[in-house]
């Protein structure tokens, strides 16, 4: 397997998360949301009307049920984390409108209600109601991001040399690694993806702490033309509780 290849970071810690436009709202060049969000709902023709015009879909579902199945394209960044709406801000492009995607109404209002807070609530223009069965329902194309565990992974490790890269934070990827991965912060992705030494043709298992940022980045990474992608549950912790081998940042492998 090809050494691992580590991006250097830089000196400089990655930007709040939708930065220019909560800048733009304190110095009064945007309006400030004075009272709750409401996100509103769309039939899957207006949603698919939407994205013809370039708007994007954010998929606040579980990494389980966006790999089952979601709009192409879409973004998946869980409700479910408490850094939902920094995720959000990190990995879409700025101004672009936002369709919603989750299992109920009631998270699409908890969705656009965080997203208020960094200042991107404005950019939704609702909800897809009725979820993705209204869309399957509807006739409109779905694609999938294949799911693998940490044994499957190991196995295939050791087999054929699948290539692993690592989404998380540098300092766990400091802390533990799995030997021969690639390294690249789900955060730095929309920054710096030419930097990436891996390609759409690569079969890629994307890991991070429990598979929700993988999922995140796995997502980016399909809008990018990446297919051969499997999103890796349970990510390190999963990995380190089966007890399988990592290596430090020296690359000394980590005694437990």
């Amino acid at each position: 397997m090809e050494a691992f290849t580590r991006y250097m970071q830089e000196e400089q810690p990655v930007k709040p998360a939708n930065i220019l436009n909560i800048v733009a709202t304190n110095q009064g060049k945007r309006p400030l949301t004075m009272e709750t969000p409401v996100a509103d709902p769309l039939s899957p023709e207006q949603v698919k009307e939407l994205l013809d015009q370039g708007h994007i879909v954010v998929d606040a579902r579980s990494e389980a049920a966006f790999g089952a199945e979601h709009i192409p394209g879409a973004f998946n960044v869980q409700l479910s984390s408490p850094e939902f709406e920094q995720r959000v801000g990190w990995v879409t492009p700025l101004d672009v409108p936002i369709v919603l995607v989750t299992e109920t109404p009631e998270e699409a209002q908890r969705a656009i209600y965080n997203m208020a807070f960094i200042a991107l609530d404005s950019r939704v223009v609702g909800y897809l109601d009725g979820g993705m069965d209204a869309w399957v329902q509807a006739g409109y194309p779905v694609m999938e991001l294949a799911q693998m565990d940490v044994h499957t992974l190991h196995h295939r490790l050791s087999t054929n040399g699948l290539k692993v890269l690592d989404v998380r934070d540098t300092s766990e990827w400091d802390d533990g690694h799995i030997e021969g991965a690639y390294y690249m912060s789900f955060k730095e992705m929309p920054a710096r993806l030419d930097e990436l030494a891996l390609t759409p043709e690569d079969s890629i298992a994307l890991v991070c702490a429990t598979g929700k940022r993988s999922s995140t980045a796995g997502s980016f990474l399909q809008r990018h033309g990446y297919r051969k992608l499997y999103n890796v549950i349970g990510g390190m912790t999963a990995w380190a509780n089966a007890h399988y081998p990592m290596v430090d940042v020296t690359g000394c492998v980590i005694q437990r």
